[in-house]
């Protein structure tokens, strides 16, 4: 429930601290005083949007300050404690709104700012404001299927009605992407298949290329190799007159010999021995690739043509041959995810038939529990009509369905709400909007809200002067109801009604005090004695006779 309020800076406020108690409180006033300044204030500690204008004149910004006890409230304790800005140590939420003159505003929970959007996601959890317009929203078919869900209290029933509907959607979305691009895929898909093929028939496989590139070379150079290896045997051993072999061993064999002579001399000795077996050993290497190295035509014919056709591919597709296996490789799969989505239309098409069955399945569950509860609250708010002055009142919620039509689905499941009413003694039920005056209206409204505020979850209901247009003994009806609500939900009332200012466990009384320069708004708590002054005052004006008091201390008493 909600604790205190406290505005700073505020419209034509300057300061201001009021202590909320549980049970019904109504709030009166003069015309003109700011009766539903606070609420205008809390409104905005819950997120409403926020303008310059809101900061009192001549000063830096407004400070809103709204302390709810949520010691009972489990959905709020839960919210606060999944967004980390429960506090531990204390059973309350504090929200909290700074608005500078400039426009800017910071939104609090707890002290730790935080966006706007979730002031407007946890204030759902703490209090429900019913404003004096909304009777003006109940004629349109939108809002009444939300109050006909509110009442029936099917969530469940709605979110899997909701949950078929979101996959509906987007299977339908990638139906229309896959068909729309069709034509276009199968002209890709022609492209694809033909370079798959060509490049499947060369089947070059990993690492070939740089095989195949040494094998060319090798080939292409056939005859330098040889005559170049022979010429190097020739040097290096073969020739008799001459060669590197015979000459280095007889030095090596000569600095051996000296060196028996001359120990300075045994490295340059083993030195040159080395140098001799390492030759000798070489020689021996290139005699063995000079007799290995053959001319084969015919394998080089092969070679040649299969290298020249991988830089031709590679030519071709822009790249180095090197990455035609990769390439290769890229092409196949995206031939293959083309492929796939031919079979993935046909998929989808199956999905979603199974999906908008299943959707009208719930859909007609949800209308099922829909029709349950229309019957009974159409009967609940007929009583009310008639005891709010309406006594040839009847109310009727008619409930038209769509099912096994596609065009109609929707989120909020297949079926079209419509209030009805009939006010007068033989007069067919029609539309609110056409038979309903702005005064029934509001009456119907408010019996409406009465009957719901039991179905929210809201530990707090705020009526900002949801009584205007009403009088006399309907007007004491609208009290009784509201202290009624009163006993399980905490009431804040704004009225100007005195039959309903009367049936608060307290009543706040608002104040516009001003010195010609400035204007400031103050709101106070009525004592007994004066709640009667208020309340007389109500009933007879600015003249209070001793009548409008006798009146008065009767319904208090009452």
């Amino acid at each position: 429930m909600l604790l205190q309020l406290n505005i700073q800076n505020f419209a034509i406020v300057k300061s201001l601290d009021i202590d909320w108690q549980s049970g019904m409180t109504t709030i009166t006033g003069e015309t003109g005083a700011g009766k539903s300044i606070a609420i205008d204030a809390l409104g905005l500690c819950l997120g409403d949007r926020a303008t310059s204008n809101v900061v009192r004149p001549n000063c830096k910004k407004a400070e809103l300050a709204a302390t709810f006890d949520i010691q009972k409230n489990k959905s709020a304790q839960q919210w606060l404690t999944i967004h980390d800005l429960l506090l531990e140590s204390s059973n309350e939420c504090i929200l909290r709104r700074v608005i500078s003159a400039e426009g800017r505003s910071k939104a609090y929970i707890n002290g730790s700012q935080v966006p706007l959007v979730q002031l407007k996601e946890v204030g759902q959890l703490l209090i429900n404001i019913h404003g004096q317009h909304d009777h003006q929203l109940i004629v349109k078919s939108s809002q009444q299927c939300k109050l006909l869900d509110e009442y029936a209290d099917h969530q469940p029933a709605l979110d899997e009605v909701k949950h078929y509907y979101q996959q509906w959607h987007k299977l339908n979305k990638e139906l229309n992407v896959l068909q729309q691009s069709k034509q276009q895929r199968e002209a890709q898909q022609q492209l694809l298949q033909y370079q798959v093929n060509e490049l499947n028939e060369f089947s070059l496989q990993d690492g070939e290329f740089e095989t195949l590139e040494s094998d060319y070379k090798r080939h292409a150079n056939a005859q330098d190799l040889l005559d170049t290896t022979l010429q190097s045997l020739q040097t290096l051993a073969d020739d008799e007159s001459f060669n590197v072999l015979d000459s280095l061993r007889h030095c090596s064999d000569s600095i051996a010999a000296l060196a028996r002579l001359d120990n300075r001399l045994k490295n340059i000795a083993t030195i040159l021995n080395d140098s001799f077996l390492q030759v000798e050993e070489a020689s021996a290497d290139l005699k063995h690739y000079y007799q290995e190295l053959e001319l084969d035509p015919q394998a080089y014919a092969i070679i040649e043509d299969r290298y020249s056709t991988a830089l031709q591919l590679a030519k071709k597709h822009s790249l180095s041959p090197e990455h035609l296996v990769s390439f290769h490789q890229s092409l196949t799969q995206e031939l293959t995810d083309i492929s796939n989505d031919e079979t993935r239309i046909n998929a989808v098409i199956e999905e979603l038939v199974k999906t908008e069955q299943n959707y009208q399945d719930c859909a007609l569950v949800l209308t099922s529990s829909r029709k349950k509860a229309a019957k009974k609250l159409s009967k609940d708010i007929s009583k009310s009509m008639q005891e709010l002055n309406m006594p040839h009142g009847k109310f009727h919620i008619a409930i038209e369905s769509h099912s096994n039509n596609v065009t109609n689905i929707s989120a909020n499941g297949i079926d079209k709400i419509d209030f009805q009413v009939s006010i007068n003694p033989g007069q067919a039920l029609e539309a609110m909007s056409k038979v309903a005056s702005g005064g029934e209206l509001s009456r119907i409204s408010l019996a409406m809200q009465v009957i719901l505020a039991d179905k929210v979850i809201t530990p707090t209901l705020i009526f900002d002067e949801v009584d205007v247009g009403i009088s006399g003994p309907t007007a004491a009806m609208v009290g009784s109801k509201l202290q009624q609500l009163a006993n399980n939900t905490q009431v804040i009332c704004v009225t100007h009604l005195p039959q309903v200012a009367c049936k608060g466990h307290q009543q706040y009384f608002v104040s516009k005090l001003t010195d010609g320069e400035h204007t400031e708004t103050k709101i106070t708590e009525l004592s007994e004695q004066s709640r009667i002054q208020e309340i007389a005052r109500l009933l007879a004006g600015n003249k209070i006779t001793e009548h409008s008091l006798a009146n008065a201390q009767e319904l208090l008493a009452s």
